[in-house]
């Protein structure tokens, strides 16, 4: 999947916003304005995992901890194009759900998360 791939499945989720804090070449996808998935500029792509995910993925080396996240549960993947979209598309929906969960009440309530 592509920037432009992951851009797509991204905004398809429900409430979703991309905005650039760290500037044109970052992609940061956002639910109830917290993070759960960015695209860096040189085209890698990190997400929130779950505990389990998190450590599936990188002991297994098919990602690794992603850079200044990796202590909030976080991977990376240098190269995205390597994954099944229909794979990546599941990992940032579950990223969404694990994001979205812990968004205060009042946001929940407003975005209609469970």
């Amino acid at each position: 999947m592509d920037r432009e791939g992951i851009g797509r499945a991204c905004l398809a989720l429900p409430h979703v916003t991309l905005d650039h804090p760290f500037g044109d070449g970052h992609d940061a996808y956002r639910i109830g304005g917290k993070m759960f998935v960015m695209v860096g500029e040189m085209g890698g792509v990190s997400f929130k995992a779950s505990d389990i995910a998190y450590a599936v993925l990188t002991e297994s080396g098919r990602a690794r901890p992603a850079p200044y996240l990796a202590r909030a549960k976080w991977v990376n993947l240098p190269d995205p194009a390597a994954w099944p979209d229909d794979e990546l598309t599941e990992h940032f929906a579950i990223a969404r759900r694990i994001v979205g969960s812990k968004l205060p009440k009042k946001t929940r309530a407003a975005l209609d998360i469970d």
